[in-house]
């Protein structure tokens, strides 16, 4: 049995099916497919906590489905820009758990993540699996990736 690790960037993955599909990501759904026949190492969820009660109850169904939930304060700048990107903290850990997993899961359309993707190929000769809106994920991802799935309606709530 192959073991995986899982990675999310939840605000990349809220946004971008929002905007492609006006939907929602089925988290189960992914989970489902991705562990399928697979020992998972590790599953870790990245978002930001504004306190908000919905997004707390949508935390709590993450961590039931079997997620690690990591939360980072979002941040609102007086020039009315925000900040609570996970980019290093999901480098970091993706880089931690490459030397124990067999497959690396990503789902994010983040370009930034393409070196990275990269260099744990080359170093821990790892297979990697990206998730991503297909139009709004950075082709230098898609070409990086052991293997690319679009997320499209079958990964969405109905």
């Amino acid at each position: 049995m192959k073991k995986v690790s899982i990675f999310v960037d939840v605000q990349n993955i809220y946004y971008t099916t929002k905007q492609q599909f006006s939907s929602n990501f089925d988290y189960n759904r992914f989970w489902k497919l991705v562990t399928h026949e697979r020992e998972v190492i590790a599953a870790i969820a990245y978002t930001t906590n504004r306190g908000d009660p919905k997004q707390i109850q949508f935390q709590n169904i993450l961590r039931a489905i079997g997620f690690e939930v990591r939360l980072k304060p979002f941040i609102k700048r007086a020039d009315g820009s925000s900040k609570g990107d996970w980019d290093v903290g999901i480098t970091i850990d993706i880089m931690e758990y490459s030397h124990q997993s067999d497959i690396i899961v990503l789902a994010s359309g983040d370009g930034d993540f393409d070196i990275l993707i990269q260099k744990i190929r080359l170093l821990y000769n790892v297979d990697t699996e990206i998730y991503g809106v297909s139009n709004l994920t950075a082709n230098s991802l898609k070409n990086v990736a052991t293997s690319y799935f679009p997320i499209d309606e079958t990964l969405l709530l109905k």
